[in-house]
């Protein structure tokens, strides 16, 4: 056996230590704009997706709605009066086609006449991919409609009217399979 001493990394036994880095002024100035610097971009992006895909506005001016809701509930006090039976049927007989049969009578069974509909399917949550239906008058009081839309929850909304007049609206919640 030899007694010589063995050597750890070259020559001396300090070339195998790492040197530190001295922390500056200017490196913390650094880390610090880098760390908000992220924080700042993820904000944005976040703000820019949150805008961008938000389509829920439920009316467009809270305060016109405002001025227009005692002539709403007169109208649907109106409405109740006339004791009319509106009965809607929607068939999904293939994909993505939604058939609208809607059947008007007044307060006695009998067919309503003279009268035109219109009808949109609405997303609850989102107004873009709202649906008009161009519904059509087969009979007497009997109209029918189709629209191309998806699965999923949707208000549907039928308006009756004669002459320009609204005279029926309801409102109801499905769900399309």
């Amino acid at each position: 056996m030899s007694n010589q001493p063995l050597a750890s990394g070259g020559a001396s036994g300090r070339a195998g230590k790492k040197q530190q880095r001295e922390l500056t002024g200017w490196t913390v100035f650094g880390l610090i704009v880098a760390f908000f610097g992220v924080i700042v971009a993820v904000n944005a992006f976040m703000a820019h997706e949150a805008l961008s895909t938000f389509g829920g506005v439920d009316t467009d001016s809270s305060y016109r709605a405002g001025q227009v809701f005692e002539r709403e509930v007169a109208m649907a006090k109106a409405q109740d009066a006339q004791h009319w039976q509106i009965d809607a049927k929607v068939t999904t007989p293939s994909a993505g086609d939604a058939i609208l049969d809607i059947v008007a009578r007044d307060a006695s069974g009998a067919p309503l006449a003279g009268l035109t509909a219109t009808a949109l399917f609405a997303r609850p949550a989102d107004r873009r991919l709202d649906r008009e239906v161009a519904v059509t008058q087969d009979t007497i009081g009997h109209f029918r409609g189709s629209a191309d839309i998806a699965a999923g929850q949707w208000d549907l909304v039928i308006e009756l009217s004669r002459q320009g007049e609204r005279l029926f609206r309801s409102k109801n919640r499905i769900v399309l399979q």
